[in-house]
């Protein structure tokens, strides 16, 4: 145990599978104690993914207690402040006067709002993807927020009668346990930080407020939105007898990516990490200016510290990377254990005998953003082995990211010289010598695996009136890291590299069917919006102008 007098932080980690509550000594790079536990996934179609709310804030709970236990009431008294950091863009909608969830969370990389994606598109001109990324920063596609809430409007009922009476409440993970842990139906609080905000597809990426364009064009009223805080600053206090931290003050809240990259320490402009998870998700450090992409990448917030102005960042998201992994092993049996098999097993074989994987299981996201691309396996002979397609999921996470870096070298004009990088995945000395050959940089790996929990524990322990963490410290403590150089030549990478793109050309263009049906559908509304009288009179003027040009060219 720290000295009595040394400050601690509490991190509430909800990430996509597991739900973890840990501790920070103040200003100290390695976690305390920690709990964590699973939470449970639904698949109710294909496509699908869906978790409990409850089960979430049972979990954020339990880990509360179990860590409480650990340190002892006198570790309890000496923690200062409590920070959140969560899975981005899940979907969670409740009941404000019973508190009650009203739908399962749509976690997300779910898939189903590909037909309200579809709507959307059909209001805008030429169909264009990228027609709100002025506004917002983000391209047209159902792994945002508010896609899955447009979606829950149409599709539940008693969330639709809900919005009309005024009970109901939506939030991202985050957004959802604040407002239970201060106080729920009795005066819970009601927010959002502007890192969450930023991946709804509501909030205005220049103002940092919900956009009035935005809540029109979806059908949806500001009433049920949380208000929109900074990353750093004290919220409130944790209101529940029955917890350990009954008035603990909450004083930071970062999605987990952004979370990442303050862990990693990339607070200057042009640094970057990428955190390899069952998603992959890489983030550069723009600073003050807000860079829109034209190659395929989003513009999100980094964070925003109490009153200072905003840090953006670039991002390139990749929906599968260690998910590719748990598919080999759970539907095609050819692992058994993901950590110790795919890189004992990759390793038997010095290349993937000309074998590509592209694991577009639900399209692919950053730099293509195509919802209609589906996974494909090319280059198979009759010498391929499961040895081959195993490396060649590997490669597939590392030239994932080599497309992401290719973008944000055009966007920015300045290609990265070195990779940060953390995660889960990260482990694997095999796939992380793949990462540094294919995309020709150093990678360096943190030596503690997760850096999310660290980052929100250093915003909510320097948020004004907490005071226990010194960001801007001289002599501030980093995670150490491994390095990884490239061992390949450039003509080499080059040409597989070459070879990759050819396999993703081939996996699109595999999903088109909703798509036909969706558009007709609104364009036919919206062709019924027009005026009775201003259709026939346009009706009739197309047919007097063509019986004009008819005679003409008799």
């Amino acid at each position: 145990m720290p000295d009595q007098r040394t400050p601690l932080i509490g991190v509430i980690d909800a990430g996509t599978r597991t739900v973890k509550f840990c501790v920070f000594p103040s200003q100290n790079i390695k976690e305390l104690v920690e709990h964590a536990v699973d939470i449970a996934q639904h698949t109710p179609q294909e496509g699908w993914l869906e978790q409990d709310p409850k089960e979430i804030l049972c979990a954020v709970r339990d880990c509360i207690k179990v860590v409480a236990s650990k340190l002892g009431q006198n570790g309890i008294d000496d923690i200062v402040t409590i920070g959140i950091t969560n899975q981005r863009e899940t979907t969670i909608v409740w009941d404000r006067t019973t508190g009650e969830p009203l739908y399962n969370a749509i976690v997300w990389n779910d898939i189903r709002a590909d037909t309200t994606v579809d709507q959307i598109l059909a209001k805008v001109p030429d169909n264009n993807k990228n027609h709100f990324k002025s506004t917002c920063g983000l391209p047209v596609s159902p792994y945002f927020s508010a896609f899955k809430l447009r979606w829950l409007r149409d599709n539940v009922r008693v969330i639709r009668k809900a919005i009309k009476t005024r009970k109901c409440l939506f939030g991202t993970v985050d957004t959802w346990i604040l407002w239970n842990l201060t106080g729920g139906v009795n005066g819970g609080l009601h927010l959002t930080d502007v890192t969450n905000a930023s991946r709804t597809f509501l909030m205005n990426i220049e103002t940092l407020h919900w956009d009035p364009l935005l809540l029109h064009t979806f059908g949806l009223p500001s009433t049920i939105l949380p208000e929109i805080r900074s990353s750093s600053e004290i919220y409130g206090k944790i209101k529940d007898s029955d917890s350990p931290l009954n008035g603990k003050l909450i004083s930071g809240i970062l999605g987990n990516q952004q979370s990442a990259l303050i862990g990693q320490n990339c607070f200057k402009k042009g640094q970057a990490k990428n955190t390899y998870r069952s998603g992959c998700f890489l983030l550069y450090n723009t600073g003050s200016t807000r860079v829109q992409s034209t190659h395929g990448l989003v513009t999100t917030i980094a964070y925003q510290l109490g009153n200072e102005s905003p840090v953006y960042a670039l991002e390139g998201s990749i929906a599968v990377a260690g998910a590719a992994m748990n598919w080999l092993r759970d539907n095609m049996g050819l692992i058994n254990n993901v950590q110790q098999d795919t890189e004992s097993l990759a390793q038997e074989v010095f290349n993937t005998g000309d074998v590509y994987f592209v694991p577009a299981f639900k399209g692919l996201y950053a730099p293509y953003w195509r919802k209609d691309a589906r996974g494909i396996l090319c280059g198979l002979t009759a010498f391929t082995t499961k040895k081959h397609i195993i490396r060649a999921a590997l490669e597939a996470v590392c030239f994932q990211t080599r497309d992401i870096l290719e973008a944000m070298n055009k966007d920015c004009g300045i290609p990265l010289t070195k990779l940060h990088v953390d995660g889960k995945m990260t482990t694997n000395n095999l796939l992380m010598q793949l990462q540094a050959d294919i995309s020709g940089i150093p990678v360096f790996r943190a030596q503690s695996q997760d850096v999310t929990a660290l980052g929100v524990a250093m915003i909510a322990g320097a948020a004004k009136g907490i005071n226990a963490w010194d960001l801007s410290a001289e002599h501030r403590e980093s995670v150490p890291s491994d390095t990884f150089l490239p061992t390949t030549t450039e003509d080499e990478r080059d040409a597989r590299y070459t070879k990759w793109k050819m396999a993703v050309q081939r996996s699109l263009g595999w999903a088109t069917t909703k798509k036909s049906i969706a558009m007709t559908e609104e364009r036919y509304r919206l062709l019924c919006s027009i005026p009775p009288s201003l259709y026939l009179i346009s009706s009739f003027g197309l047919l007097a102008l063509s019986e004009v040009l008819n005679k003409r060219s008799v």
